[in-house]
């Protein structure tokens, strides 16, 4: 009760933008509850260990070899290049940035709820973008832009009676260059800096109807940086606009999935904490109100009291109800509870 108390007053004094803005609830450690929550969450960290199993099968497996005639090659003659943006700096910029990010909510905020939410969705987000990324890019086997200097690195091309391709470049050069769709790439880095958007959205307030325009350009700054990959996989002729098209939605649409599975809607008025946090604080104040005396109900009734006696000379209602996160302010401010 006296916890209800406290929130109900912190509603009357934060809730006059309509809606319940976020307040000092509880911290929780990693140390005093990190232990506990990874081991409530065992089998999804077992399950993170079966994808990234997947995705290392599926890379080392060879693509479908799909038929590539000459007519065809009018499309993929384009010069073989390096990559713009480096496969090794994928996982840093769409998983140890977004990680790092999440630890400093962490630090500000003390919630080993969100930090470890926030880590499990974001690895679930890439993991499972990355299996259906490189599931597709071998059962399509669609060439890329370069395949011609993939196949022939002489220039002198060659073909079977069929009219399909016989190559003679490097094996690893042809396998590679039958994955073109969808890019995983832009996949990865939608995925990973989708989700890092979603959260920034959520934790700095975005959509607190207060138009603050300048919070929208942190939301698309990771989408930004994921677009420019994107664009850069077409410009080093490593995958056809369909393909960086595809990936980007397949990314976001993984994002998002993963997002909410662990936090509310970045517009929710809950949205800046996760859904675990809420739960703990519930089992939080029922183990307080089991394990307080018996002589503490008097001092509790006088509390609710002087509160009620307060609130008659403000003109508000004489009745007192527990309040939850989803009760709404002007509901309070208006008598209704």
């Amino acid at each position: 009760m006296r916890w209800n108390l406290d929130f109900l007053r912190n509603m009357f004094q934060n809730g006059q933008d309509g809606r319940v803005r976020e307040v000092d609830l509880g911290a929780f450690y990693i140390k005093s509850h990190g232990t506990k929550l990874a081991r409530s969450h065992m089998h999804d960290w077992l399950i993170l260990v079966l994808l990234a199993i997947i995705e290392i099968v599926l890379n080392i497996i060879h693509p479908f070899y799909r038929f590539v005639g000459e007519e065809m090659m009018t499309d993929l003659k384009y010069p073989m290049k390096d990559n713009t943006v480096p496969v090794w700096s994928v996982p840093i910029y769409a998983v140890l940035l977004p990680i790092v990010v999440f630890t400093f909510f962490y630090l500000r905020r003390r919630d080993v709820h969100d930090l470890h939410h926030a880590i499990l969705g974001l690895l679930f987000s890439v993991l499972i973008t990355g299996v259906i990324t490189d599931a597709i890019k071998d059962a399509v086997g669609r060439p890329r832009p370069d395949f011609f200097w993939r196949c022939f690195p002489d220039g002198i091309d060659n073909y079977d009676r069929w009219g399909n391709v016989i190559c003679h470049g490097d094996d690893k050069d042809i396998r590679e260059g039958h994955k073109s769709f969808p890019s995983g790439h832009t996949s990865w880095s939608f995925a990973g800096l989708g989700f890092l958007a979603l959260y920034l959205t959520a934790k700095i307030k975005v959509f607190d109807r207060r138009g603050h325009v300048a919070k929208l350009c942190i939301l698309f700054l990771p989408l930004l940086a994921a677009s420019l990959v994107a664009v850069s996989r077409v410009d080093d002729y490593w995958h056809h606009w369909q393909d960086v098209f595809a990936g980007g939605i397949l990314g976001l649409v993984v994002a998002t999935l993963c997002y909410l599975q662990f936090f509310p809607a970045p517009y929710h008025s809950e949205g800046w904490a996760p859904y675990a946090y809420f739960r703990a604080l519930e089992e939080t104040n029922s183990r307080s109100n089991v394990d307080q005396p018996m002589d503490g109900i008097h001092m509790q009734a006088v509390e609710i009291q002087d509160f009620n006696q307060q609130t008659r000379r403000n003109g508000s209602s004489h009745t007192f109800r527990q309040v939850s996160l989803s009760d709404s302010p002007q509901d309070v401010e208006a008598g209704k509870m």
